[in-house]
This record gives C-alpha cells, structure tokens and sequence, in this order.
C-alpha cells in the first residue's frame, strides 16, 4: 500500500525539514521491523526529502513517484546516480523503465519519495534534489 500526505504542502519547508544533515538514514520505529530501509535526501532549497530504499531488483511496482537511482558501495556509502520522476500511470511500466535505467547506469539501490501528490510538486522535488547533489564545473575546469 502506498502512502501519501494528500495535505501536505511540497513547496515551503517545515523546520523539520530543514535541520540535520544533507544526506542520511532515516530510523523509522525499529528498521528491522521493516523490508525496507528509509533515507534522507536534501534539496538545494535546504528541503530534506524521506525516501524509501529498495534493491534494484526487489523494488515494487511504482505510482507516479520521485525516484533516485544510487549506487551503494560496499562501505555502505550511496551515491546518487540519476534523479527522476516516473510518469506513466501504469505502475509495472514505471517498474520497467526504472529498472531498465539502473541496470544500464550501475545502479543498485533506488529511492522512492511518494510524498509529492501532484506532476507540479514531483518536478520541484526532482529539480531540488538534482540541484543540490550534481557537481558543477568549477571555473579552472570550464576554461
């Protein structure tokens, strides 16, 4: 079952939002209660976003949802690949072409954020998230 918070507001933060660190775990009750684990992710707006963590291969089929393809490494140390939202109403499509994407770019771990209820509001958190964590060239590289 997926869960929404059809209220709730995407665009200005909260100030639980905005406090601790860019990039983190999330402890949700006991983890090991769960199959899968939380993570936070931050925007450049200073936004934190709760995602929930799947393997590749034992993600569910997908609503329309932000997505992070990551890569985890052995250390336990993610890295976020690709940032995205899927788009099609049918979920097992979602699926496929998410799978598809992280089996071509190494991926082993993704990312869903089911929080952002409108196609408006799943475009924010994408561009937020694609801000804060894609490196810009520094100036001595562009020239």
């Amino acid at each position: 079952m997926w869960l929404s918070s059809s209220g709730a507001s995407e665009i200005a933060p909260s100030d639980n939002q905005t406090t601790g660190p860019s990039e983190e775990p999330a402890l949700v009750c006991a983890e090991a209660a769960f199959d899968q684990a939380f993570h936070y992710w931050r925007g450049a707006s200073g936004r934190r976003y709760l995602h929930s963590v799947y393997s590749l291969v034992g993600c569910p089929a997908l609503p329309q949802a932000n997505f992070i393809l990551v890569r985890r490494h052995e250390d336990g140390s993610r890295e976020a690949l690709c940032f995205g939202n899927t788009r099609d109403d049918a979920m097992s499509l979602n699926l496929a072409r998410l799978r598809h994407e992280g089996a071509k770019i190494g991926a082993n771990e993704v990312h869903i954020h089911l929080l952002a209820d409108t196609a408006e509001a799943r475009k924010f958190v994408e561009s937020d998230l694609t801000a804060a964590h894609t490196r810009q060239p520094e100036a001595s590289e562009a020239a």
